[in-house]
């Protein structure tokens, strides 16, 4: 398990001290009208298809919680609750595990809303678009980008989400590279190399050539700042990586020291699923296409590697949004993420990606919320987040609802917002 914050503001601008308290402050957050731990009776995720939708979530009612430093340090029922140094009262609210997004593109400057236009209109996606962003990305200053980055993750607590991945792949430079992956650290623990999203425009005349500067100079000065290694394995599109490419990558990066993720099977059957597999990739990201083989390697990788679905890409471009429901009645592990980026997919709403989740793929309102959030957190190989438990981080998600179920209920409210114990 990874310690360390989760999102964060950049060093320069964290308060100092804690504002007069004592440094071990506990926190007892009380009123709350449902609470969903994500961790079932005995602090795992009950997987019987007949056991209770409160067996599943480990759902209380009339609950509280005791934090101390930002750890979670009691669970159960509000009358029970023990003393603490300050009282935060919910009101009846419902609270959630804060989500975790294990799958996003924040550093990136400029616009691509005319592509989205465009998208409508019947232009397909084939990955093309992303050379625009990484031109916009290479002219903006190390503020300007900061300030972005900023911006966003700011958008994300306000919508419930508590910890996320970042990527690079806008810079696709060794300098551009470099740099968008420190900033992204001052930000996150969950940072990662993303050299391999296309083939940028001024190297397309020799692929080779650049698959070696992703694989030597730029894995060299990026490794220092990252934790995780990607590659956007799609023969399917002109713009991204064949399996030989992908795989250069990906064995570059894990001797590299980085652990491995894959964006796979977005636009078409391919080679991503089980080069995600064969690796033993914490997570393969899209498989919006997958043949029975795909789903049986991943059914065999359950415990490993994760299918994080992204939904709302399948919203923006117009595309038929994976089969959920099959992947998780064959027993495959399912994690769900926004894939916040300029061009496919330009929203950081978990909530959104719930309720998109439960309409579009035929999950039900707690896979949904399970899939935000322990599935996130299992795609992160972490375990002190994506469930409120003893031990773990005290990252919580309160709901301006009674319910959970009001996330797929009411899509497009401002339902969720991350909860500052500070």
């Amino acid at each position: 398990d990874r310690g360390g914050a989760a999102m964060t503001t950049p060093a320069s601008s964290r308060p100092v001290g804690t504002g007069g308290r004592a440094a071990s402050d506990a926190v007892l957050v009380t009123g709350i009208g449902e609470l969903v731990t994500c961790a079932g009776a005995d602090g795992t995720i009950a997987v019987d298809a007949a056991a209770s939708v409160a067996q599943r979530l480990g759902l209380l009612r009339d609950a509280a919680v005791v934090a101390v430093d930002g750890v979670v340090e009691w669970v159960g029922r509000a009358v029970d609750a023990p003393a603490a140094d300050r009282r935060l009262d919910l009101g009846g609210r419902a609270v959630v595990p804060g989500f975790v997004d294990s799958h996003s593109h924040l550093v990136y400057a400029g616009d691509r809303a005319g592509e989205f236009s465009a998208r409508m209109a019947g232009t397909p996606y084939d990955g093309g678009g992303i050379g625009v962003s990484v031109s916009a990305t290479r002219a903006a200053s190390d503020d300007e980008l900061r300030a972005l980055l900023q911006a966003r993750i700011a958008e994300m607590r306000a919508l419930g989400t508590t910890t996320v991945e970042i990527k690079s792949g806008y810079g696709l430079s060794i300098a551009d590279e470099e740099r968008s992956l420190r900033l992204a650290a001052e930000f996150t623990d969950e940072v990662t190399f993303l050299g391999a999203h296309v083939v940028p425009p001024e190297a397309r005349a020799d692929r080779a050539a650049y698959v070696d500067l992703v694989c030597g100079p730029m894995l060299q000065a990026c490794a220092p700042h990252a934790r995780w290694i990607d590659v956007f394995c799609e023969p399917a599109s002109p713009h991204a990586f064949t399996e030989a490419e992908a795989r250069r990558v990906l064995v570059a990066g894990r001797d590299a020291g980085l652990e491995v993720r894959v964006h796979g099977n977005q636009l078409a059957a391919g080679p991503g699923v089980q080069l995600a597999v064969e690796f033993e990739a914490a997570s393969v990201d899209h498989c919006t296409f997958l043949s029975p083989a795909d789903v049986d390697a991943l059914v065999g990788a359950a415990g490993t590697t994760v299918a994080t679905l992204l939904p709302g890409v399948e919203f923006s471009t117009r595309s038929p949004y994976p089969d959920a429901r099959g992947l998780l009645d064959a027993g495959v592990d399912v994690a769900l993420a926004s894939d916040c980026n300029p061009g496919t997919c330009n929203t950081a709403s978990l909530p959104f990606v719930i309720a998109l989740a439960v309409r579009e793929m035929r999950m039900t309102s707690a896979e949904a919320l399970v899939a935000a959030t322990v599935g996130g957190a299992r795609a992160l190989r972490r375990g002190d987040i994506g469930r409120i438990a003893v031990g773990g981080r005290a990252d919580l998600a309160v709901l301006e609802a009674p319910s959970f179920e009001h996330l797929a209920y009411r899509p497009g409210m401002p339902l969720a917002r991350a909860l500052d114990l500070t």
